[in-house]
C-alpha cells in the first residue's frame, strides 16, 4: 500500500532530477499529474521545511541541497553498505565490470548500492531500483539461498513473464535452476533480463539476513569470464559473510 502525499513527495524530487531545472507551479503540477492547488500545498510545506526554494519571484522552484545532506548524513551511518562498498568497489577494478549488492523486497530484487564499471560501454544500474528475481543473477543466488519452502511461498502467484527467449519462464525449469545455483555456488544471467546483458551473482549472509554481489556488464564481454567471475564472487563473498 502506498502513502499518496509520500508518493507525491518522492515524484516530486524525481521530476526535478529528470527535469534539471527551475519548475513553476503550474508545470510542476502538469509533470506530477496533480491539482495545482495540491502542488500548492505540497510545494510549500517543503519550502517551510528548507527544502526547496523559489528561485526568483514567479520563475520557478527548485530543491535547496538539504535533501543531499541529509542524504549524505543517513549515507555514512550505514555500517552494513560501509562494509561491502569496499568489496564492490574491488570487485569493479578485478573484472572492470559494474558490481552491485541487493537484497529480496517481497518478490523483487532492490538495489542496495553500485559500483559503476568505468568502461565507456557498461551496465548501468541505479540505488533503490527493483528487478524482477527470476531474470536477474541477484534474484537468482538470492532465492537460491532460500529454502524451497520459503522460495515457493513467496513466488506463489508469480508473474512469470519472460523479457526474452532466454529467460526461464517455468516454476519448473527455476526449480532446477536453482538446484544447479546451490551446487555451483554462484547464480548466472546471460541474457535473460537483456539479450546484450550478463550478469554473475553469489548470495552472503549479513545480520541473519540475505544479501547478494553481482557482477555486470556486455554479454560479449562477461560470458568468456562467467565462471572465472562466479568464483571470484563466491570467494568475496565467504570474507564478508557473518553466520550470527
Amino acid at each position: 500500500m502506498n502513502v499518496k502525499t509520500a508518493v507525491r513527495t518522492l515524484d516530486l524530487f524525481e521530476t526535478f532530477a529528470r527535469e534539471g531545472r527551475p519548475l513553476p507551479l503550474s508545470e510542476l503540477g502538469r509533470l506530477l499529474a496533480i491539482p495545482v492547488s495540491s502542488c500548492f500545498a505540497l510545494v510549500q510545506t517543503l519550502q517551510n521545511r528548507g527544502y526547496i526554494y523559489e528561485v526568483q519571484r514567479r520563475s520557478g522552484y527548485y530543491p535547496t541541497r538539504r535533501l543531499q545532506a541529509v542524504a549524505e548524513q543517513i549515507a555514512a551511518s550505514d555500517p552494513l553498505l560501509d562494509r561491502i562498498r569496499p568489496t564492490l568497489l574491488e570487485l569493479r577494478d578485478q573484472t572492470g565490470e559494474t558490481a552491485v549488492v541487493g537484497k529480496l523486497q517481497d518478490a523483487r530484487v532492490l538495489y542496495l548500492d553500485v559500483a559503476e564499471s568505468q568502461q565507456r560501454i557498461r551496465y548501468i544500474a541505479s540505488i533503490g531500483e527493483f528487478r524482477q528475481p527470476h531474470a536477474n543473477s541477484l534474484g537468482k543466488a538470492l532465492l537460491a539461498a532460500l529454502p524451497q519452502g520459503e522460495r515457493a511461498r513467496l513466488l506463489k502467484d508469480y508473474d512469470w513473464t519472460a523479457p526474452t527467449p532466454r529467460t526461464l519462464s517455468s516454476p519448473a525449469a527455476f526449480e532446477r535452476e536453482m538446484e544447479a545455483i546451490t551446487q555451483r555456488g554462484w547464480a548466472v544471467n546471460a541474457g535473460e533480463s537483456v539479450a546484450d546483458l550478463a550478469a554473475v551473482a553469489c548470495a552472503l549472509r549479513l545480520n541473519r539476513d540475505w544479501y547478494a554481489i553481482s557482477v555486470a556488464g556486455p554479454l560479449y564481454r562477461m560470458e568468456p569470464h562467467l565462471a572465472a567471475y562466479g568464483e571470484m564472487l563466491r570467494a568475496a563473498c565467504a570474507t564478508l559473510t557473518d553466520e550470527s
